[in-house]
């Protein structure tokens, strides 16, 4: 009953989430607002991690299981994509780099953040 309650916690964050996708004339994924809601939530207080937590850790462990869907969606657009591959396959490779070079620049100020704060205490 527990992890039920969890899930169903993290799915009202992304019902929510869908309905600001409606009602916001922003291009931004559904999932993001739910993402966004739940962060904040979980920062504020208004959801403790225990509430959420073991139920997040399931949905963690299962998402390759996700991507399958995604896989066979490629393969199945092959005629449309093959065109186009070398384009796709640049624009990933430069995509990919950057987000690992801007992901590993924000963690290392992060860390170096932490490090003065714990200095100063």
């Amino acid at each position: 009953m527990k992890y039920l309650r969890q899930l169903l916690m993290i799915l009202i964050f992304s019902f929510i989430g869908e309905v600001l996708h409606a009602v916001i004339p922003i291009q931004m994924p559904a999932s993001i607002y739910g993402l966004v809601l739940l962060f904040i939530a979980l920062m504020t207080g208004l959801v403790k991690l225990p509430q959420v937590h073991e139920a997040a850790r399931f949905l963690i462990e299962i998402m390759p299981l996700m991507f399958i869907p995604a896989g066979v969606g490629l393969i199945d657009s092959w005629g449309e994509l093959r065109p186009i591959l070398l384009p796709v396959i640049v624009l990933l490779l430069v995509s990919t780099v950057l987000v690992m070079g801007v992901s590993g620049q924000v963690t290392q100020q992060m860390m170096h953040h932490g490090k003065k704060e714990d200095k100063n205490e």
